[in-house]
């Protein structure tokens, strides 16, 4: 478990739209960018082995690269090489925080200053939603993974304890990258919830873009 008073100042910074990552969560990634092989290489050099995961802003084509400034960070529990070199690794999410600036340096990727102040309840234990109506919940869930042709282990959605079946879902879900971040930004689990409810009957009545993907 990782303290307040291990969290460094100077993460690595890893923009990737779509990727959410949540606190206490795990986020499968397949690394295979030189830039990005050389941050994992630093990481684990390191003592807490940290990556911030960060949503690009929407931009207009053409316009200057921005990111949003509250992302999450990770620490790294799972790596595993493929004979060509690439990396399969595992990020458990452990606190959300806020990018100050980016720091100058001679890696090829970013790293940045960051502010951990505020997220302090991400560091806890697993957070309840009393008011979570899960029956309601999965019946909305299943007529939205219906319409947009997903599949997932309804078994294991119902026997799911609250915060890893609202956060699986919320990082799993084909949304797109701004309301990925307003998931990322909710307070508490409940408005966590209420805003993955919010989405979801939004895609229902015809909003959003999302395309079928199989949810595990």
């Amino acid at each position: 478990m990782i303290s307040a008073a291990d969290l460094p100042q100077t993460i690595p910074v890893f923009p990737l739209p779509g990727a959410l990552l949540l606190p206490r969560a795990r986020l499968p990634l397949h690394i295979f960018e030189p830039r990005y092989l050389a941050m994992l290489d630093d990481c684990m050099k390191t003592k807490e082995r940290l990556i911030g995961m960060v949503q690009p802003r929407e931009v207009p084509d053409g316009a200057e690269r921005r990111l949003h400034t509250i992302g999450c960070a990770g620490r790294l529990t799972g790596f595993s090489e493929t004979e060509d070199g690439r990396y399969m690794i595992t990020l458990t999410g452990i606190s959300r925080f806020r990018l100050l600036h980016e720091v100058d340096g001679f890696t090829p990727y970013m790293r940045a200053e960051v502010e951990w102040s505020g997220f302090e309840r991400d560091l806890g234990g697993a957070e309840d939603d009393p008011g979570f109506k899960r029956e309601r919940f999965l019946d909305l869930l299943a007529r939205f993974f219906s319409a947009r042709s997903l599949s997932t282990d309804w078994d294991s959605l119902k026997e799911a304890e609250d915060e890893l079946l609202i956060n699986s879902l919320s990082m799993l879900c084909p949304f797109d990258v701004e309301d990925k971040q307003a998931l990322l930004e909710a307070p508490s689990l409940p408005t966590r919830r209420e805003t993955l409810v919010t989405l979801i009957e939004f895609a229902l009545r015809g909003g959003g873009n999302q395309s079928g993907e199989v949810v595990q």
